[in-house]
């Protein structure tokens, strides 16, 4: 049940912050909807193909496309007020990350796949919906840039699965893993972290 509220908090988190990228580019309401819901579930379709999972569970159960939808349409009529949220956007965003993060590594661990495997499909299912959104509106994705955002992904599927080994209950890897994400990615933002890039020389 747990596993279920944060995978539909992320997807709200998600929507939002995607739908706003789509309003920003001055999209119609098709536009900046595909968008939200590219953002939101896109990385759990990835998440689902890596895992065998056919047809994926994003676009089988209603209540993820529809959230995203709904959010995405709330977004589109509602930009300007939330325009001025700029701050909790990126919280939403952070959290949601932090989400698919955690959550892709418990289901990849739920149908067997290794450590290994479920570390990187869960960080995999964290970024996914935001390449699939920097892609659709023409950007240079946010992965690919000097901002800690796979990092914090990363190391939050590796909480789950380090949680897991050591014999603690899934909801526990599952906070933890949130949180370490979540928290790392506020963290780079808030003190302007970020990995070096090449040395120019002239």
């Amino acid at each position: 049940m747990l596993l279920i509220v944060l995978e539909l908090v992320g997807v709200v988190a998600f929507a939002a912050s995607g739908a706003m990228v789509g309003v920003t580019k001055r999209l119609d309401l098709f536009g900046v909807c595909l968008i939200g819901v590219f953002t939101a579930i896109g990385g759990g379709v990835l998440r689902d193909v890596l895992l065998g999972i056919t047809p994926p569970t994003s676009l089988t159960t209603w209540k993820y496309f529809t959230t995203a939808l709904v959010t995405s349409v709330v977004v589109f009529f509602a930009h300007a007020a939330i325009r001025r949220l700029r701050r909790e956007i990126l919280v939403l965003d952070a959290l949601g990350m932090g989400l698919f993060a955690s959550s892709g590594a418990t289901i990849a661990l739920g149908v067997g796949a290794s450590n290994q495997a479920a570390m990187l499909i869960g960080a995999t299912a964290a970024i996914g919906g935001g390449v699939l959104r920097d892609i659709l509106v023409n950007e240079v994705p946010l992965l690919l840039h000097r901002d800690l955002y796979a990092i914090p992904a990363l190391i939050g599927s590796s909480v789950v699965v380090a949680c897991a080994a050591a014999g603690l209950g899934t909801n526990v890897g599952l906070v933890t893993g949130t949180v370490s994400a979540s928290v790392l990615r506020l963290l780079a933002l808030w003190r302007k972290w970020n990995l070096p890039g090449p040395r120019i020389v002239d």
